[in-house]
């Protein structure tokens, strides 16, 4: 027998063997569950458009792109009080961990669903991080998380604290932990990031469903060099002390958010609010949080941020369609603005952006989505900055089909 038989053979006794493990665990413990989805998508873009499939633009006309946004496959695995999950993104430009966690539930009755969980999970600030993809009514999350949350995931332990249903404290929910502060990435310094997220929710009689939450992050960057530059007025401010190289910037971030929900003949209505403001350091020619493993020699920038979103979902009546209008924003330095930047050590960093997002749904049935999606996008203007001159010609129309398993 030659090399490739013996090994055909023996990859399909492996998977024969596998199979019959999972269906053993499936079907007989319910244990072990198996769920993913994937998403095809077709994007057109104006000249400037960052598309979330295919390579970048090489010219300077319209262009578009077809391939896989996201590719997952989710395996959890539950035993008694415990709880482990292991998520893949597969798509065709890359193979990624999205999720690798365990968690131990609460042995006690009245706190039923409390846990602890230890890994690679969802960092637990706002509503919208956590919000799966496969049910997030536009294509993508809006522009302040990836800036300040780079993979949406974190390295860490977390403790969720809530009351089991009977009691009246159930509406209020509690979670906080500490993580790597390096995103996905292995971690490089000694400190620990603290995130927090207080809700409460509850339904007023079959109609109403809300939700309201308040989130505080607590971090820290790495200060590779002896400069330190802080907004003043409408410019950077340059302070140097050798005691700033090696010690850290403080990371601070506050968020409010809301979700509402009313069912009516006409379809449910889902509105849906978040606000985020805090200190954000980073470098002179980027604004977003620092994810690499690698310690880059980079003079520090400390910005003031704002940014959030607001969403409505109609549903149309009896129809499997539903309407969507959004409106996300971000200004990573709130304290300049049009032709102030550029000027006070200033760069297209400083710049803020602006999207109004409109779109349609079409649940096909349990397992299939479509979804068409525009993304009309503005920046500030200000002449002192290359390629900001005017607004550039960024929009993105997007056509997404999803298959949930």
């Amino acid at each position: 027998m030659n090399k490739s038989l013996l090994t055909f053979v023996l990859l399909g006794c492996t998977t024969a063997s596998l199979a019959e493990s999972v269906d053993k665990l499936t079907e007989q413990d319910g244990k072990l569950k198996i769920s993913g989805y994937i998403q095809a998508q077709a994007q057109w873009g104006e000249p400037k458009a960052k598309l979330r499939v295919g390579e970048a633009n090489s010219g300077n006309d319209a262009y578009n792109r077809w391939g896989i946004r996201r590719g997952h496959l989710k395996i959890e695995y539950k035993l008694g009080l415990t709880k482990s999950v292991f998520q893949l993104d597969m798509t065709e430009k890359k193979l990624g961990i999205k999720d690798a966690y365990f968690q131990i539930g609460s042995p006690w009755k009245k706190m039923n669903k409390s846990s602890l969980k230890f890994g690679l999970f969802n960092r637990p600030f706002g509503h919208e991080i956590a919000y799966s993809s496969s049910q997030r009514e536009s294509p993508e999350r809006s522009f302040i998380f990836p800036a300040l949350f780079p993979h949406e995931r974190g390295l860490g332990a977390m403790l969720t604290l809530q009351a089991s249903d009977q009691l009246f404290l159930n509406m209020f929910k509690l979670e906080a932990g500490l993580f790597a502060g390096n995103g996905i990435n292995p971690e490089r310094d000694s400190r620990r990031d603290f995130i927090g997220h207080l809700t409460a929710s509850d339904r007023i009689g079959d109609l109403l469903d809300w939700s309201i939450g308040a989130s505080y992050y607590h971090g820290y960057v790495l200060q590779t060099t002896e400069h330190v530059y802080r907004m003043q007025g409408h410019g950077f401010v340059h302070y140097e002390s050798e005691a700033y190289r090696g010690a850290f910037a403080i990371r601070r971030y506050w968020g409010l958010d809301g979700q509402f929900a009313l069912s009516t003949p006409l379809g449910k209505t889902q509105l849906r609010a978040e606000y985020l403001w805090g200190d954000q350091p980073s470098t002179q020619k980027s604004h977003k949080s620092p994810d690499t493993s690698k310690v880059e020699q980079a003079n520090m920038f400390i910005r003031p941020i704002a940014g959030g979103y607001a969403m409505l979902v109609q549903e149309l009546g009896t129809l499997p369609l539903s309407l969507v209008a959004k409106y996300d924003w971000f200004d990573p330095n709130t304290s300049v603005a049009d032709e102030q930047i550029g000027n006070g050590e200033t760069t297209s960093a400083d710049i803020s952006q602006r999207t109004v997002g409109v779109g349609l749904l079409w649940h096909i049935n349990n397992s299939l989505l479509m979804q068409a999606y525009a993304d009309f996008n503005f920046n500030e203007v200000s002449s002192a900055v290359k390629g900001y001159e005017a607004d550039r010609r960024d929009d993105v129309l997007t056509l997404r089909l999803q298959y949930k398993f």
